[in-house]
């Protein structure tokens, strides 16, 4: 018994089931820091540097003759995508990440980086587009998280961090 013939369209389908697996298994492969989580492991095609201690004097306040102390309390490591782009990751002395900005040619997968708070994130760009349209920088302050990004075709910068979570003596403008 010969077996029908396929239909071109048979194929077509056929060869876009193909294209959508192939797609799929490769979707799991990029892993990036998730803000309040983890630091990423480098996706295929990225190159990390070694983290570098930050030490950051913490100031006494209310004191006449203030007087400070030097402690390590974050880390940034630095991953270089493979498209460009460079994530630096700022990290607590227990390891979670507290913040990240980043710099390249391409923006870097956002819901990714974000994690859980990428639909705060989403909730505040709509609002931020409703109010004044959908071109122009970013910037999104909430109580829980602030992003900022902005740029053009082939340069973009961006940071996001959680204001809750920025260790003694680092501030906003630390994350860059």
């Amino acid at each position: 018994m010969k077996a029908p013939k396929q239909s071109r369209h048979g194929h077509l389908v056929g060869a876009l089931a193909f294209v959508a697996g192939a797609l799929s298994a490769g979707a799991a492969a990029p892993a990036y820091a998730v803000l309040g989580g983890q630091p990423m492991t480098a996706p295929q095609g990225a190159s990390s540097t070694s983290t570098n201690a930050v030490a950051r004097a913490a100031v006494a306040s209310g004191a006449s003759n203030a007087s400070s102390t030097s402690a390590v309390n974050y880390t940034v490591r630095t991953t270089t995508l493979a498209s460009g782009t460079v994530v630096n990751e700022y990290l607590s002395t227990e390891g979670v990440v507290f913040g990240i900005a980043w710099h390249g040619p391409r923006v870097p997968d956002l819901a990714s980086l974000l994690g859980s708070y990428f639909p705060q994130y989403q909730e505040g760009l709509k609002a931020q587009r409703a109010a004044r349209g959908g071109r122009g920088p970013v910037s999104v302050q909430g109580s829980g998280l602030v992003v900022d990004s902005g740029g053009h075709m082939g340069s973009f910068a961006g940071s996001a961090y959680l204001p809750q979570s920025l260790p003694a003596g680092v501030s906003a403008s630390d994350i860059q």
